[in-house]
């Protein structure tokens, strides 16, 4: 169910495109118009990792500071924080969690502009929102998620895209379907031998690929039972780095961008210090273990990345003999408050 479910995304995805055009522009221009002296993201889990995403572009893209809001803040604590003049926005595949649900009603009284990327358009969360923007992913019936962050990745981007009032970008996600497919078709099948056997593994991202790092380090606990543990490239160096033995599996995002020689030249580090570094790059680096897809724009390449690792960590789970479907101790939806 996991793969077949990752492999609809490209489907989904071309669904989500082909409705909301004109509530995007319209939210769009709303944030054009609109001063925001702060502004927020909400979520748990993969969406949290969708909303890092998200957070990257808007702070890339549009110079806005973004944070992650602390929902205990409301929830527990019920701080009294300021809302006006606030940009908050919610990730959620379900709607449904209390600690999610809760602060975008806060915000929303009061006088936040209030958005909710959300699959089930029914939630709790969506009528919360001023801004209930339809996922389109389907029914998820795996407990990993996949095609709804991928879907969540998107959305976001559309929202980014129409905020910006960026043709480029906007012609690099009607790009994506045929992209996702493709990517759906890569051969990662040279990790297997590398993590079949692990025991843990690092995952490293930078700038807007730690996101995927994120979220393939989650994915790797739910469907591998792997002790996974994601950095970023500039971090190995304050720490991790001294867990570092022969043959310590690293799964290294590569994607292109700014960011992608620091990450080529910790490979080469990595490599010399003993460790089993699996390093996903675009075709074009030559001392790549894994091929990274690209999109139409390099900012929009983490979206067709976690594609192909969804298949990779479905056929993973397969191998060490567990069911990616049934992770242990698990459910489809999760409600924190």
């Amino acid at each position: 169910m996991m793969l077949k479910e990752a492999l609809s995304a490209s489907e989904c995805v071309a669904l989500q495109l082909a409705h909301d055009a004109e509530r995007y522009a319209e939210l769009g221009r709303k944030l054009r118009s609109t001063s925001f002296t702060t502004a927020l993201t909400v979520a748990r889990g993969s969406s949290d990792h969708a909303s890092n995403y998200i957070a990257y572009l808007i702070m890339a893209r549009l110079g806005r500071i973004v944070a992650s809001l602390p929902m205990s803040l409301v929830t527990l604590h019920k701080s009294p924080l300021m809302t006006r003049d606030t940009l908050t926005i919610a990730v959620s595949q379900s709607g449904q969690s209390p600690d999610v649900v809760e602060p975008i009603r806060y915000f929303r009284d009061g006088g936040a502009t209030t958005v909710a990327l959300v699959n089930d358009i029914d939630s709790p969360l969506a009528q919360a929102a001023e801004w209930a923007m339809p996922l389109r992913a389907g029914k998820e019936q795996s407990v990993a998620a996949t095609k709804s962050f991928i879907t969540s990745l998107v959305a976001g981007a559309r929202l980014v895209a129409q905020w910006q009032n960026d043709p480029e970008l906007q012609d690099g996600l009607a790009a994506l379907p045929e992209a996702l497919h493709t990517a759906g078709q890569a051969d990662w099948s040279a990790a297997l031998d590398v993590l079949a056997p692990a025991r843990n593994i690092m995952v490293v991202g930078r700038g807007i690929s730690f996101p995927i790092a994120l979220e393939a380090a989650l994915k790797f606990k739910e469907t591998s039972a792997l002790q996974a543990e994601a950095f970023s490239g500039a971090e190995i160096k304050h720490g991790p780095m001294a867990l570092i033995e022969e043959g310590y599996p690293l799964l290294i995002f590569a994607t292109r961008g700014p960011t992608q020689a620091g990450l080529l030249a910790l490979a080469d580090e990595m490599r010399g210090r003993g460790a089993r570094v699996l390093l996903a790059a675009p075709a074009d680096v030559a001392g790549r273990d894994l091929t990274l897809p690209v999109a139409a724009t390099p900012d929009l390449d983490p979206i067709v990345a976690i594609q192909a690792f969804y298949v990779m960590a479905a056929q993973l789970s397969a191998a060490r003999g567990l069911d990616p479907d049934r992770p242990r101790h698990l459910s489809k939806v999760t409600k924190t408050n």
